[in-house]
């Protein structure tokens, strides 16, 4: 925990180092992100202001917003004057900017490709440190019924088990499922492992009537289609 009386207010920082009046007179754009993240840390200590703090934060992360984001409480904690209450006020602060992020993106309840697809599920997956693997289950109009994840794994890999997705299409009726699972390494070419599911689980689907439109891959950047590379 910080120690209060090493604790400097902003108004008694220089005037350049007070991003609240910089936000108030100059606009919410004319601030840096160590700025913007300085207002959510406070207050700096005697050895270094909040501004230079979030710089040395940031510098850890080179520089990279994506990657600050998937930060633990713990992690952002190791840093010398954060304390749980600001790791915590980053890791909201960041989430909420992700979230709207999503939000501009007007989802459909309709899939019609792959990029729909993807759309639906991106929030769902991107920022993990472990893999996950979710289907949707598609209606013959195409609508979404539902999403369901259907497990979740390590770094690594994770386990799709084909007694578990086809038991949940038939739970929902579904005529058609998208698979779709995340690659925290942000690699998005499909191992071989990646490769062999999909054709099991696609001749399993064929045996039973339900139709497997697509298997993605997700990282943070992008999205890899087998359907659109015609692996199905």
């Amino acid at each position: 925990m910080d120690n209060y009386d090493n604790k400097i207010s902003i108004k008694s920082w220089a005037e350049e180092d007070r991003p609240r009046e910089k936000l108030s007179g100059q606009g919410r754009r004319s601030l840096t992100d160590a700025e913007l993240i300085a207002i959510l840390i406070g207050s700096g200590s005697r050895d270094e202001s909040a501004v230079e703090l979030s710089k040395r934060i940031l510098h850890h992360y080179e520089n990279d917003l994506n990657k600050l984001g998937k930060a633990s409480i713990s992690e952002l904690c190791k840093f010398k004057g954060v304390g749980e209450a600001k790791a915590i006020s980053i890791i909201a602060a960041l989430e909420i900017g992700r979230r709207r992020s999503d939000t501009e993106v007007k989802v459909r309840d309709q899939v019609t490709g792959s990029k729909d697809a993807y759309n639906i599920m991106r929030r769902h997956l991107v920022d993990l440190n472990h893999e996950e693997f979710w289907i949707l289950l598609i209606s013959r109009s195409s609508k979404v019924l539902a999403k369901e994840l259907v497990s979740k794994g390590g770094l690594s890999g994770t386990v799709a088990d084909p007694k578990i997705i086809f038991h949940m299409a038939l739970q929902h009726q579904a005529s058609a499922i998208i698979m779709i699972h995340n690659h925290p390494s942000g690699n998005l070419k499909p191992s071989q492992l990646d490769i062999d599911l999909t054709k099991k689980i696609a001749a399993a689907g064929r045996m039973l009537d339900i139709n497997v439109l697509d298997h993605l891959i997700i990282t943070d950047t992008g999205y890899y289609s087998f359907g659109d590379e015609g692996l199905l």
